[in-house]
């Protein structure tokens, strides 16, 4: 078991993004079966169209964005609950002067990161 602040966790800039960073908050060695990352994407600021071989469950915190999953488009605020299937293409643009901010959780299984055309 362990408790810290998120505010004690680095964060890292992910490169295919735009305006976007991520902390892990509980890595893969300290949660046995999940982890957990905080997202926060800038105004302006994306993640391209990409697949994960994991599935994800994410929680908005604050802000407002469009996110695609598969074909679907949604607008999605504070307290949205989203999923998103292994596999299933998705991406992110930020909505507004807020910046977006979201807990992800992935199961701890090898993922691999797509980026589609």
């Amino acid at each position: 078991m362990s408790v810290k602040h998120s505010g004690d966790v680095e964060s890292a800039t992910i490169e295919a993004a735009s305006g976007t960073t991520i902390q892990v908050l509980i890595p893969p060695d300290e949660g046995p079966h999940f982890a957990m990352r905080r997202f926060v994407i800038q105004p302006g600021g994306g993640m391209p169209n990409h697949t994960n071989a994991v599935e994800h469950e994410q929680y908005v915190l604050g802000g407002h964005a469009q996110i695609g999953i598969g074909d679907d488009v949604f607008e999605v605020l504070k307290g949205d609950v989203v999923f998103i299937p292994a596999g299933v293409p998705h991406w992110y643009t930020t909505v507004g002067e807020e910046p977006f901010e979201f807990l992800c959780l992935v199961p701890n299984k090898p993922d691999t990161i797509t980026i589609v055309e």
